[in-house]
């Protein structure tokens, strides 16, 4: 019955989906809004720039060998559409290659991220949850966040060369990729395992996929590229405490008080 009537009170897809993908910019506001916040975000922004452009560079050397593997040989397909399957393989091997990079970046700068997304919600809601499972928990739910963002790629590459609907297919795809990890850190918090978190995003689907998509477009526009990874991962800690207060239902561990929060 709750779960009916929160479906009820809710705005219109595109409000929920636009409501998602505001917190894209926001996170970027957050976080040139507070400078103590900088140095958690410099590491993996640095990270970001030589993984992603590295990336990137590997799909334009990559790409002139997967085409001939991939495409019939010059001549043997009308100009009309050898053109945009051409383009549409150099485009879904540069987009998988840097998306491939940026799931590296985020993997190997998790901890800082993850002291990140804490720092954020303390500063927004006042204190940050901490109904964790130990450490343990954290290291092995961060492991499978950044396993499921890495695989993402080869499928986002596959996905992108299926004529018409591929692109469309592939961009969903990397969406719902971006929102799983970019909110990895804030879910691990709560206590939620991989399981849970998919649970989570099937409950909020639209407006999660509103902000993966926005934040998939952030990958190519310069300059935003290069803080995307902080600048995601504090606007989806930003979605996750605004969504939660929606629902009412701020989590506490089994027993603990207020003064079991972390406060920032």
């Amino acid at each position: 019955m709750e779960s009916a009537a929160l479906a009820n009170a809710r705005p219109g897809v595109l409000r929920r989906a636009a409501a998602g993908a505001w917190h894209v910019p926001a996170g970027f506001v957050f976080l040139l809004r507070h400078p103590r916040l900088w140095p958690l975000a410099a590491l993996p922004t640095l990270a970001a720039i030589v993984l992603v452009g590295t990336g990137a560079l590997g799909g334009l050397l990559l790409a002139p060998r997967v085409e001939p593997v991939v495409l019939p040989e010059p001549g043997r397909l009308p100009e009309w559409l050898a053109v945009p399957m051409t383009a549409l393989l150099w485009i879904a091997t540069i987009g998988s290659c840097a998306f491939l990079g940026l799931g590296l970046a985020l993997a190997l700068s998790a901890p800082l991220l993850e002291q990140l997304s804490r720092r954020v919600e303390a500063r927004a809601r006042g204190m940050a949850e901490d109904a964790s499972r130990g450490l343990a928990f954290e290291l092995k739910e961060s492991l499978r966040g950044a396993l499921y963002f890495l695989v993402a790629a080869p499928v986002l590459f596959l996905l992108g060369l299926v004529p018409l609907v591929g692109p469309i297919l592939a961009v969903t795809w990397g969406a719902r990729a971006v929102a799983m990890q970019m909110t990895d850190p804030a879910l691990t918090r709560r206590g939620m395992a991989f399981a849970d978190k998919r649970r989570w995003h099937s409950r909020w689907r639209v407006e999660t996929q509103g902000f993966g998509l926005l934040g998939m477009l952030g990958l190519i526009v310069p300059l935003a590229n290069l803080l995307l990874g902080p600048a995601l991962v504090t606007g989806g800690t930003l979605l996750v405490v605004e969504l939660e207060d929606a629902a009412g239902s701020r989590p506490r561990l089994a027993g603990a008080g207020p003064g079991d929060a972390v406060r920032g």
